[in-house]
């Protein structure tokens, strides 16, 4: 065999080795240009076939190198060695340094505390989970960096997920056909984490439950109801409910989701004059009703604090606390008939045809109306980019009217 056909084995030991992980890697993560390719197929079966060609390449190199090495000139080694090195610092990028699940480990020991031992600040964003009366809370900042957190909420097993390349928290029944199951995090496609179920190895996208690619294609994650808000709000409503705690072998991880809950990407760029421009990763609240979507801008959602909208033939009413970060979305029908409402002096709700008083959590604390409560309708804060992308027919609310926005934004 001529040397250049010897050193071809060589060659395709190193393609083998390095470039399907390095491929895979890429899809999975959110480097330049990766995201924004429809690629879930690809990298699903992609992640199957990884390990089998590292193998295959591995053994076309001891092939080489027990045969053919000895045979190279001083130069030719010194490269094919320099080369393995370079496979072994691939394989660090690929399966450790950018890899979902080591990069955003899921905590071991879930700690939880009641109102009077916690030790989070209230003033902290949480995902908030009722059950069988039984209440608790997972602070977005905490879990941000875990992605997700597999735990159970008065006898009911829950999988609390937040991606923050979304800013999308959602809350699912971890039951598949009839099994609790554990769930790893792949990586992200279209900025959403994908997780895997261990049974099935189903993808499954974390803004929509939706299964994307595996044995369950098609089918789609039971969805169970929560609520954003602050822990002080969440508080008064839940007093003894239960605070997740944060875990000390995370804290620097923590701490670089800083003001994250708080603060749009908007307001720290200082070259933009206009922060009521609409950009990728503005915030909304979205809501979905008969399978329609629909967003509001949060920032003039904010402005408002209450907004009465009708949608899809459905009378809603959308709330910001005062806080500027616990909201709401309610059916304002009460016994038939549609309630409008206006905000308060006092800082609570006053629907207009019946003059009664409304708190926070919809419930009518004085009037005609008292003791009535309304509705809740599950809304999600979203970044724009997401929301788009995964409810492309979504209508827009922006600051008083419907409109389509600009295909430039997205």
């Amino acid at each position: 065999m001529k040397h250049k056909n010897r050193s071809r084995i060589f060659w395709l030991g190193i393609i083998l080795l390095i470039v399907p992980g390095l491929v895979h890697a890429y899809l999975l993560m959110p480097f330049p240009g990766s995201q924004d390719l429809n690629a879930i197929t690809i990298c699903y079966y992609l992640e199957k076939i990884v390990n089998p060609l590292r193998v295959i390449g591995a053994l076309l190199i001891v092939w080489y190198l027990v045969k053919y090495y000895a045979k190279n000139t001083v130069r030719g080694k010194i490269v094919k060695i320099v080369l393995l090195l370079l496979c072994l610092g691939s394989f660090y990028f690929t399966d450790i340094a950018y890899k979902a699940e080591t990069m955003f480990k899921e905590t071991d020991a879930i700690k939880f505390a009641n109102g009077l031992t916690n030790k989070v600040p209230l003033n902290y964003v949480i995902i908030g989970v009722v059950n069988n009366g039984v209440a608790k809370a997972y602070p977005v900042v905490y879990l941000g960096y875990h992605h997700k957190v597999q735990d159970q909420v008065g006898q009911q097993p829950v999988l609390v997920t937040y991606c923050t390349m979304c800013r999308t928290g959602r809350v699912y029944n971890p039951v598949i056909n009839g099994a609790r199951q554990n769930f790893r995090l792949v990586g992200a496609r279209h900025y959403n984490a994908i997780i895997e179920d261990e049974s099935t190895k189903t993808w499954w996208y974390q803004a929509t439950g939706n299964a994307a690619v595996g044995e369950l294609k098609g089918h789609q994650l039971q969805e169970l109801p929560y609520e954003q808000s602050t822990l002080g709000a969440w508080l008064q409503k839940h007093p003894t409910s239960l605070i997740m705690q944060p875990d000390k072998l995370y804290a620097s991880d923590y701490a670089d989701l800083k003001n994250y809950d708080r603060i749009q990407a908007i307001d720290r760029d200082s070259t933009l004059k206009n922060k009521d421009s609409l950009i990728r990763k503005s915030w909304v609240v979205g809501v979905i009703i008969n399978g329609k979507a629909r967003a509001y801008d949060w920032r003039r959602l904010n402005n408002k604090h209450l907004l009465n909208d009708e949608f899809d033939h459905h009378s809603l009413l959308l709330g910001i606390e005062h806080d500027s970060l616990t909201y709401h979305a309610w059916n304002t029908v009460v016994n038939g008939k549609t309630l409008h409402f206006n905000l308060g002096n006092d800082g609570l709700l006053t629907d207009l045809e019946t003059a009664s008083v409304w708190d926070w959590d919809g419930l009518c604390i004085f009037g005609t109306q008292k003791g009535q409560r309304l509705a809740k309708v599950q809304a999600y804060q979203e970044y724009w980019r997401s929301w788009k992308h995964f409810h492309p027919a979504t209508t827009f609310w922006k600051g008083g009217e419907m409109e389509e926005p600009m295909a430039g934004i997205y």
